[in-house]
């Protein structure tokens, strides 16, 4: 079963270590919420609103985070593997330590203001 949560307002909500299985986070606004250390494999966080949110150590390898805002997100250590981050607005995150082999990132905003190609 699919936990339909999209367009849900978890803002500043403490979800740390949270495991969220076959859920749909699109349009979610999560703004400054701590999701230290969740998992959120292969899920649909589309347009969701992540900016300021704390996903440091996070597993987000093949999620969908296109045209998501995740300006000024902490994803230090996090896992972005082979994540749809096409168009998503990366602008101030914190990105040291980040994997992001095979991430798809046409369109985003960079942590400094660029645009990738």
């Amino acid at each position: 079963m699919c936990a339909n949560l999209s367009a849900a307002n978890l803002s500043q909500a403490n979800l740390k270590n949270a495991q969220f299985n076959s859920a749909n986070l699109s349009g979610t606004n999560l703004y400054a919420s701590n999701l230290l250390g969740v998992s959120l494999i292969n899920l649909n966080l589309s347009g969701a609103n992540l900016s300021q949110a704390n996903l440091c150590a996070a597993d987000l390898r093949s999620a969908n985070l296109s045209q998501a805002n995740l300006s000024v997100t902490d994803l230090r250590g996090a896992n972005l593997s082979n994540a749809n981050l096409e168009k998503a607005n990366l602008k101030d995150a914190k990105l040291e330590g980040a994997k992001l082999e095979g991430a798809k990132l046409s369109g985003a905003i960079m942590p400094d203001g660029t645009t990738h190609e």
